[in-house]
């Protein structure tokens, strides 16, 4: 015998046998007028910028930009009220460029016909590609419709150009603690909408734990609250008090601000670079647990760590790029969560490791000769000769062998002729570096002196020196 689900769970039956639907709480709270919004003073004090075209409503089409839950979709809203436009929303999750052009039509026959005008809220704007973006150009350009983006993307990188040179860009910030303890106990007090009716009470302890949860996210504090009053059963006076336990038992786990492909991705990753490079190992340790804890793929902290230890460390301590490549493999190995301590070993060896990038800045300046300078051949004595047609053609000749020269030093040069004398590689002197540049000097030096050797009056050029037999002698091998 089949059972529905209501007969299986009456619990679930309303008054018409199922239960009634009611929008979650922070639906049910969002403002309905501009005096009731909290947060956003930079944008919305007396006399800020968006407060006097709300005064003078001379709306122009923007985006919002900020974080989740910061009243981006609200202030659409109260927008279109306040200017009493007809408002339309869709999300660029699930609309089209069929979708804008049934909304620009309906726009243009209403402001013929009573002249109204539209606001066209789209959720997630940088979702749209290239010319779903440009379908609203000529629409926002004539003013048919007032276009609202909202995004937690940086509009930069991900609204084209032609429609952003259209749209002014309006920042929003996290909400303060202040302002989420403010929206926390109205919805405390609300009757109509909030909790009011319902005997919560929320301890002084457990507002800060939600509000620390929340992280700035008003959507998010008030999810929470309401989830911990439903899962908070009543006590013998009528009241559910919810306890910091309560708060952290609702919320299982502090949901962490993350995108592993947009603005938040890339703050992070610096953030964590520059704490290496400026030898703080807590701050390191700290944006390395914030990406790995937020879900990142910690093959992709290994590599930027393997580019830290050749980009900022490199000869200064030769060591950091096998450790980094060790910690590399270990995630490999065995995985999370025990690579993440591979990976702390790492970061903060960086951390401490004496620094240079004079690899770096010489691999640029030796790049940029490479690839602006005329590409000269490579000098004949430096050339490999595995054929006789090749010998004869004097590839190989004049080469000097180090092996059979005095302390390995001979005086030729390896560069092509235009690019004679030129220093690309300038070790600083930290760590191991000191001792890099001791041997650099040293080797510049006993090369001046066998070049100017060489210069003086009936001093003989040394003979060509074949390849000693311990020397490689296979096809593409030095000669």
């Amino acid at each position: 015998m089949s059972h529905s689900p209501l007969e299986l769970f009456p619990a679930l039956q309303g008054d018409e046998g199922r239960r009634p639907h009611r929008p979650p709480l922070a639906d049910r709270m969002r403002p309905r007028k501009l005096d009731e919004f909290v947060g956003q003073r930079h944008l919305l004090a007396p006399g800020r910028v968006l407060h006097r075209a709300l005064e003078q409503q001379e709306v122009h089409s923007l985006i919002f930009w900020g974080p989740p839950g910061s009243g981006k979709t609200t202030l659409a809203h109260l927008i279109a009220a306040r200017i009493q436009a007809h408002f339309e929303a869709f999300s660029a999750v699930l609309a089209g460029v069929k979708e804008i052009r049934a909304v620009v039509d309906a726009a243009k026959a209403r402001r013929r016909r009573d002249g109204r005008g539209t606001i066209l809220l789209v959720d997630e704007i940088h979702r749209f590609n290239k010319a779903q973006q440009d379908a609203f150009l000529p629409h926002v350009e004539d003013g048919t419709i007032i276009l609202i983006g909202a995004t937690t993307e940086n509009p930069s990188f991900e609204v084209n150009a032609a429609l952003l040179s259209r749209l002014r860009v309006y920042t929003l910030e996290a909400l303060s603690d202040e302002d989420l303890a403010a929206i926390l106990q109205r919805a405390l007090r609300d009757a109509e909408c909030g909790l009011g009716s319902e005997g919560v009470v929320l301890e002084e302890a457990a507002q800060g734990e939600l509000i620390r949860l929340a992280d700035g996210d008003a959507r998010a504090a008030l999810n929470l609250l309401e989830l911990a009053a439903v899962t908070t059963p009543v006590a013998g006076d009528g009241l559910r008090r919810l306890t910091p336990e309560a708060i952290v038992r609702a919320a299982q786990r502090k949901t962490l601000l993350y995108d592993k492909v947009g603005e938040e991705h890339y703050n992070l990753i610096s953030a964590l670079h520059k704490s290496l490079r400026g030898g703080d190992p807590d701050a390191s340790l700290y944006w390395l647990s914030r990406m790995l804890e937020a879900g990142e793929d910690p093959l992709y902290v290994a590599r930027r760590l393997v580019r830290f230890a050749s980009e900022d460390v490199g000869n200064a301590d030769p060591q950091a790029l096998s450790l980094c490549m060790a910690a590399m493999q270990a995630v490999h190995f065995i995985g999370l969560p025990e690579g993440k301590l591979a990976l702390a070993q790492a970061a903060v060896y960086l951390a401490l490791a004496p620094k240079s990038n004079a690899l770096y800045v010489a691999y640029g300046q030796a790049a940029a000769d490479a690839t602006q300078e005329r590409a000269e051949p490579v000098p004949l004595h430096l050339r490999n000769a595995p054929t006789r047609l090749m010998r004869e053609l004097g590839y190989g000749t004049g080469y000097e062998y180090p092996h059979d020269a005095p302390e390995a030093l001979v005086g030729q040069e390896f560069l092509p002729e235009s690019l004679q004398g030129r220093r690309y590689y300038a070790p600083r002197g930290a760590g191991f570096e000191a001792e890099l540049r001791r041997r650099l000097q040293a080797w510049r030096q006993g090369r001046a002196r066998l070049q100017a050797a060489r210069d003086q009056p009936g001093h003989a050029a040394p003979e060509s020196s074949p390849p000693s037999p311990e020397a490689p002698t296979r096809r593409g091998a030095e000669s």
